[in-house]
């Protein structure tokens, strides 16, 4: 019997990591665009760490997902008829 093959769409861990990642970046852009000034610290010397960092992570959250698109990850499977017929190492 012939495997069937697919991609693990929307089950790719990068997808998730993506996802999550975004959402955080999207938060702190948000912060950094709308939260206190904070002009008085002089360890940034006046300007938006969280915008920034926020940008950062929105662009590696763009990275990973166009990863996951340019190379899907293939997901080999068994036709249902033939899963009783597979044998498997060890058993």
């Amino acid at each position: 019997m012939a495997e069937q093959k697919h991609t693990a769409g929307a089950f790719d861990i990068r997808t998730f990591i993506a996802a999550l990642i975004g959402l955080f970046g999207v938060i702190l852009v948000l912060a950094g665009l709308f939260g206190p000034e904070r002009t008085a610290d002089s360890r940034t010397d006046g300007s938006s760490v969280n915008l920034w960092v926020g940008v950062g992570l929105l662009v590696l959250a763009a990275v990973l997902q166009g990863w996951a698109m340019l190379r899907p990850t293939v997901v080999d499977t068994v036709p249902e008829s033939a899963e009783g017929t597979r044998s498997e190492p060890g058993v």
